[in-house]
């Protein structure tokens, strides 16, 4: 259940972002963008927060080593989100779209919100012997 409400945030974060970005801003369709929402949210969670905020750092410093551990799975959550929002918009909207810009504009947004998101991800998603709790 953990897992479910971490992607229904995950989600909502990336769907709120990019209907403002590329629906509204950049004219694109809704089901466009709700599209790339789920293949974004499904992959960032996946290999950004399972994956790399997991794995990342030493986990063996008193706080898990979070704030490497963050940078490390913001900066790769970013990479991730500019290349499949540019991959996705360059497949799915017009060519006369400036899918590069939008892409860099939501990249930027999200990789915000990331770097907050995952703080709820260690505190009470990938708690394990190794995960430590950090502060707000």
């Amino acid at each position: 259940m953990k897992h479910v409400k971490a992607l229904l945030i995950k989600f909502i974060m990336i769907l709120a972002v990019l209907w403002i970005v590329f629906t509204l801003m950049f004219d694109a369709e809704f089901s466009d963008t709700l599209l790339m929402s789920v293949v974004l949210t499904v992959a960032a969670y996946v290999i950004g927060d399972l994956l790399i905020l997991r794995k990342a750092g030493d986990r063996d410093k008193s706080d898990g080593d979070f704030k490497k551990r963050n940078t490390i799975a913001t900066i790769s959550d970013a990479v991730l989100t500019f290349i499949v929002l540019w991959a996705l918009g360059e497949a799915l909207l017009n060519p006369g779209d400036n899918v590069v810009m939008a892409s860099l504009i939501s990249t930027v947004v999200i990789g915000i919100a990331e770097w907050f998101f995952h703080r709820y991800v260690n505190n009470k998603v990938i708690r394990d012997r190794h995960a430590h709790t950090v502060a707000y």
